[in-house]
């Protein structure tokens, strides 16, 4: 049933949709795509001004309900001011990529402005971050407009807490069914574009938070190589698996913004400096091919597919079918050879240790703050139980990282059984097959390829019968974003799967 509340929303919506259409050349506000914008401010029937004010709109009207925008910027508007000038100042020569196109960010991403970066979290409000996040001084750069930070789950779940719940935020909301987890850490990003609040947002994953809100949202994710986007100024888990990447409705509007992050920053020497081999020139957009599906190999671990009932099993037979038709060769039934309980027990061991020295070092980096250590964090909460729900969450995870003491003898050999598990698991099998890309269903390869730093992309493949969405998600080694997005690009095409939410209860 589709809840009251929602359906006056959506009636002025409608009106305002007509009104922002009408002043501003029919430009369609609704669902538009980065090349739509720009074509848009090329043609003056769009400035940045109005996208900016609609989306403001949107979030005004929306986030009351979905609690997917944690923070909106109070200079949005003045930036789309100065991104109209300057497109003015120069014929309209400088609209292309991202120049004037609004951006949410997941609020672990910092940004030496007027918003805060507080990872959800009420210990870090307030606090002062030396600069701009690697990722967002490229956006800058970009010409992109900073719209303001989307709800993640707090410490991005590392707490745990409800998936898409912070203290500062609240519960973020599936916008297909209001009942539905949105999933993830990166919930509100992913909420936030399907919903239409902004066209772009970045997400950050250490194990599932991109791949598994977008499958939840019916939004394409790339979850990038791990160091090819640079993790400076984020608020880290691990920097052996955290990495950022773009969460949007369609493969090419996520390309778009994966050209504008990528590349070396000093910040982040090691991680980049190894990536940046990966990058290809000319970037990533000129594997937008509607037929890059033709010669792929693609593996379909069979683990990955098991369990799932008859309306989502149909619909993966059919993709697959899809794969073939279009000329990739597709082998099912493959044995990745991976023990997933000792995966996760190595994993969370060594979480806790790099989490506890990643997070003292990001606080200690703070112009100000009210917290500077873990231990800070953990006393914060204890000393604001009801804000932070400790009655229902507690902080386990914070508590057993404090107890850690560096990288020891048991680190250094989850780290030594994780490169294992990596090698002998993923690695062996996609050469053993000489595949292009494995498939598996929404987020469940996730932590195969969080252990070792490797691609994805999470691709709408449809909803279930509640009205659920679903996805597909085609993962590969590192270094393989180009032959991913290929394959991810055509596959969208071929399917046209995604539809607007329906807010259903």
């Amino acid at each position: 049933m589709v809840d009251p509340r929602l359906q006056v929303v959506a009636a002025v919506m409608s009106a305002a949709l007509a009104a922002a259409a009408a002043g501003s050349g029919q430009f369609e506000f609704q669902e538009a795509t980065v090349d739509a914008i720009q074509l848009g401010f090329r043609s003056g029937s769009l400035t940045s001004t109005a996208l900016v004010r609609f989306y403001l709109d949107q979030i005004a009207r929306l986030n009351p309900l979905l609690r997917a925008v944690i923070e909106v910027n109070p200079d949005a508007l003045a930036q789309a001011a100065r991104a109209d000038a300057e497109r003015s100042a120069s014929g309209g020569r400088c609209a292309g990529g991202l120049h004037g196109v609004p951006v949410l960010l997941k609020d672990n991403i910092a940004t030496r402005d007027r918003l805060n970066t507080t990872a959800g979290s009420l210990a870090l409000l307030g606090s002062v971050v030396p600069r701009d996040a690697g990722v967002v001084a490229r956006l800058r750069r970009a010409g992109a407009v900073i719209l303001g930070k989307a709800n993640p789950s707090e410490w991005s779940n590392f707490r745990p807490v409800e998936s898409g719940w912070s203290a500062r935020g609240g519960q973020t909301l599936n916008p297909y069914v209001l009942s539905a987890t949105p999933c993830g850490s990166s919930a509100g990003p992913g909420v936030a574009a399907a919903a239409n609040m902004a066209a772009v947002t970045l997400g950050s994953e250490t194990d599932g938070s991109i791949l598994c809100p977008s499958s939840s949202n019916s939004v394409v994710g790339i979850k990038p190589t791990v160091g090819l986007t640079s993790r400076s100024g984020v608020i880290p888990i691990t920097p052996r698996q955290d990495t950022i990447g773009p969460m949007c409705r369609t493969v090419s509007d996520a390309v778009h913004v994966l050209d504008a992050i990528v590349g070396y920053d000093e910040l982040d020497a090691e991680a980049t400096g190894a990536a940046s081999k990966y990058i290809p020139r000319g970037g990533y957009t000129q594997f937008l091919r509607i037929d890059g599906l033709r010669g792929k190999r693609i593996g379909v671990p069979a683990v990955f597919f098991e369990g799932y009932d008859d309306v989502r099993a149909a619909a993966y037979q059919k993709h697959l079918n899809t794969m073939r038709k279009h000329g990739a060769t597709v082998i099912k039934d493959l044995d990745i050879a991976t023990n997933f309980s000792d995966l996760y027990d190595q994993e969370t061991l060594l979480m806790k240790a790099e989490f506890k020295l990643s997070l003292n070092a990001y606080l200690s980096d703070l112009l100000r703050s009210p917290v500077r250590s873990l231990a800070d964090v953990i006393a914060f909460n204890n000393a604001h139980p009801v804000e932070e729900r400790l009655k229902d969450f507690g902080q386990p995870d914070l508590i057993a990282a404090e107890e850690t003491n560096g990288i020891g003898a048991k680190e250094r050999a989850a780290i030594r059984r994780l490169d294992e598990i990596s090698t002998d698991g993923l690695e062996k099998l996609m050469r053993e097959h000489g595949l292009d890309a494995i498939v598996a269903p929404n987020s469940d390869a996730a932590s195969v390829l969080a252990v070792g730093g490797y691609p994805g992309i999470a691709v709408p493949a449809g909803y279930d019968t509640e009205g659920v969405p679903f996805a597909i998600c085609f993962g590969g080694l590192r270094g393989y974003e180009p032959r991913l997005i290929e394959m991810a690009y055509a596959f969208e095409q071929s399917t046209r799967v995604r539809r607007p939410p329906t807010f259903k209860r």
